[in-house]
């Protein structure tokens, strides 16, 4: 007899990058496995649009009041589950309801998350309606939860003081679908990338400048790639950015030669998970990343990769990279590996399995 799980999210499959790389990628083997799936999201393509755009206030109230409805529906079937999953929220407000809903109802509840949302962080879109978020609730979903999926240990930690059944559950990558492309030995030029959200847009902004130093240093030898999910310009750089795009998605990566994953250190950060580094290290690109968080777990400094603090020291190791295609290779060859051992959906399956199993 099939285990029924409900998953509690947001977004529609394939479009959020947290979504994709924390649970999605599991669900076909929790299926294998004696699971049956039903997929609860909120927001279709179009009301997404609307969501974290800055249209009208009316059309955003409809949205949040629809969704509202659907949850309020829906909580009426949580008996009929063995396991509710939830990432992040089940709903977008400040508001725990549909979580104690959860805690109360015959499913055992296990809550997800790959950020350190118990702190204040809103989208450019919906900054004047920050208010109605209240980040402080995750305490509160932690402390009703049967168990707790934390990405990474900084996230664990906060989590252990509310609740004890707490596991560490990386942001894993599908080796299967992150293929390498076999680059040239000799290159006349060399691209150093980044990919991310429009969220995550600010930390590669800020990184302009560093950049701006290295493309002087190599007159015509650089060129760089931003991977993102909205259209804008960097005349500095001499770039447009790539549209995000999940079918072109690997394509895209794979004309990246050096990856960059720049953060400023701050509490927010901290708890991030690594994912473009891990994404970067998965098709054997090496890659650069700042000392902070898990980024410190994930890169064995001039093993695997590098860590960069401060200005001198990225364009120091960029400049490495850049200089030497048998470092790049060297340092790419070992981060697959890291990925392959530690961060792939292979090495963590088990510990996912097993760890839904234990509730029941």
């Amino acid at each position: 007899m099939s285990k029924k799980v409900l998953v509690i999210t947001n977004h529609r499959k394939n479009r959020s990058p947290g979504q994709r790389f924390r649970f999605e990628q599991y669900l076909d083997f929790l299926e294998e496995n004696g699971f049956e799936i039903t997929i609860s999201f909120l927001l279709n393509e179009k009301d997404d649009k609307h969501f974290y755009n800055k249209s009208f206030p009316i059309i955003k109230a409809i949205i949040l009041l629809k969704s509202f409805i659907k949850r309020y529906i829906e909580a009426k079937t949580y008996n009929n589950y063995d396991i509710i999953f939830v990432y992040r929220e089940a709903f977008f407000t400040g508001s725990t309801i549909f979580e104690k809903k959860i805690a109360k109802s015959k499913a055992k509840f296990i809550f997800d998350f790959d950020d350190a949302i118990w702190l204040h962080d809103v989208s450019e879109g919906n900054k004047k309606w920050g208010w109605l978020k209240k980040p402080e609730k995750t305490i509160e979903i932690i402390q009703l939860s049967d168990m707790v999926f934390a990405g990474n240990k900084y996230l664990v930690d906060f989590s252990k003081k509310y609740n004890s059944n707490v596991v560490l559950i990386p942001t894993t990558i599908d080796t299967n679908y992150h293929i390498p492309e076999i680059k040239a030995k000799t290159k006349n030029q060399i691209c150093i990338g980044w990919t991310g959200s429009s969220t995550t847009l600010k930390y590669f902004e800020n990184f302009i400048p560093t950049l701006e130093k290295i493309s002087t240093k190599y007159p015509g030898i650089i060129n760089f790639k931003v991977i993102v999910d909205l259209k804008k310009t960097y005349p500095t750089l001499n770039i447009t950015t790539t549209l995000w795009n999940l079918e072109k998605e690997i394509e895209d990566l794979n004309k990246i030669d050096i990856g960059i994953m720049p953060l400023p250190n701050d509490k927010w950060t901290k708890g991030k998970c690594g994912f473009k580094g891990l994404q970067y290290m998965s098709l054997v690109i090496p890659t650069i990343m700042s000392p902070i968080g898990v980024n410190t777990e994930i890169i064995n400094d001039g093993i695997n990769g590098f860590l960069a603090s401060t200005e001198e020291e990225w364009i120091s190791k960029i400049s490495l990279l850049i200089e030497s295609v048998e470092l790049r290779n060297q340092i790419g060859k070992a981060g697959f590996e890291t990925i392959k051992n530690k961060y792939s959906i292979e090495a963590n399956k088990k510990k996912y399995l097993d760890s839904f199993n234990s509730l029941l």
